[in-house]
């Protein structure tokens, strides 16, 4: 019994692609061997082996960090005025209009600035109407500012003037008509001559 407990372990240590014989000796012991050395040694079929392939061992990754993109702006200008414009208005009044790319981040607002003084609240439209502009030379730039009023990007400051034209001029340049006053702010009703009085016809005797 242990002569045939101890071939079943010489079985398992062979090769897995080694031919295995059994024989029966002369003392009558069954004999297990890879080479056949009596011409009664007959070949045993084996069970396939059941072992697993071999693998290299890969230590884990760490997951690749993702950074989250930067809200930068590449491009911020000032469309209207054009820099150095000379502005003609009797009022004073100016239409400022800038752009951005990309647009305007989540949170983020448009602020213009004349003279260095913020006019008005921060806004998401790019377009600015300011009123009553004093005479002479000003400047103005665009800021792109966060939710805490954290100035993001901001413009080169750009000069314009403005030149506030009087009615007189405006009168001088293009004189009222009959049909102007009333409705031209430098045709005051007021101003309007009066018709000649209507002279009464004397029949010639």
């Amino acid at each position: 019994m242990r002569k045939l407990l101890l071939c079943s372990l010489m079985l398992l240590a062979l090769p897995a692609l080694a031919q295995v014989y059994t024989y029966i000796d002369a003392e009558g012991n069954r004999v297990f061997t890879d080479k056949p050395r009596s011409s009664t040694a007959k070949p045993v079929q084996l069970a396939p082996s059941n072992s697993m392939p071999s693998y290299e061992y890969q230590a884990p990754q760490a997951p690749a960090v993702i950074e989250a993109p930067q809200l930068r702006y590449h491009v911020l200008r000032i469309l209207i005025p054009l820099p150095d414009t000379t502005i003609r208005d009797s009022a004073g009044n100016l239409i400022v209009t800038a752009d951005s790319e990309p647009g305007l981040f989540p949170k983020h607002r448009y602020r213009l600035v004349m003279d260095g003084q913020p006019q008005g609240e921060p806004q998401t439209s790019p377009v600015f109407a300011l009123e009553n502009i004093d005479r002479g030379t000003h400047q103005i730039a665009i800021e792109i500012v966060d939710e805490q009023g954290r100035i993001v990007e901001r413009t080169p400051s750009q000069p314009f003037h403005m030149q506030r034209i009087s009615l007189t001029q405006k009168r001088k340049v293009n004189p009222c008509k009959k049909d102007d006053y009333g409705v031209r702010p430098e045709c005051p009703i007021r101003d309007k001559p009066k018709p000649e009085p209507d002279i009464p016809f004397v029949p010639f005797i």
